[in-house]
């Protein structure tokens, strides 16, 4: 970490499968560039160690190995649910389909997508782990902007102003 651990950064990139060359898995070129917080667990961390202390207009290359990122594939994520949550009046909605992705609500609140496995009689199984685990990833990209975090910011836990409240 250096010596200010919060910082605004303001970056485009490319996110492929494996190596630079692999599959394009997300781009921000059509899009906003991402903006985020340093020092506030809102990245991967190794992509946060990355690129924290690149300067504007510094480009960027570098891989995370599945562990570090969003981890392996593990079968404890695989869960089977109750038929009946998903129900609305007595029919099964067709977005709860086979390879579908659904966003499912945890006790706390937080949404957290999983994706249908399969629909049994009395029990749905849905596969809970992120959509990337047990994938290397490589990432491109440059630093549109770099800034020095406002107290208000560190508070929150977010950024302000354009491109803030994003998480």
């Amino acid at each position: 970490m250096s010596e200010n651990k919060h910082k605004v950064i303001y970056l485009n990139y490319n996110l492929h499968k494996n190596n630079a060359e692999g599959e394009l898995i997300e781009s921000t070129k059509e899009q906003q560039p991402l903006v985020f917080l340093t020092g506030k667990g809102q990245m991967i961390p190794e992509f946060e160690a990355q690129v924290e202390n690149l300067k504007k207009g510094d480009k960027f290359s570098f891989g995370i190995k599945a562990e570090n990122a969003y981890g392996e594939h593990t079968e404890e994520a695989i869960i089977e649910l109750p038929k009946d949550m998903f129900m609305q009046e007595g029919q099964l909605p067709k977005e709860v389909s086979v390879g579908n992705v659904l966003p499912l609500q945890s006790q706390d609140g937080r949404v957290h997508p999983g994706k249908v496995v399969s629909i049994n009689e009395n029990t749905i199984t849905m596969d809970m782990n992120h959509m990337l685990a047990g994938q290397d990833l490589h990432f491109t990209g440059e630093i549109i902007d770099v800034r020095e975090a406002e107290k208000e910011e560190i508070e929150h836990g977010h950024v302000h102003g354009e491109g803030g409240h994003q998480h």
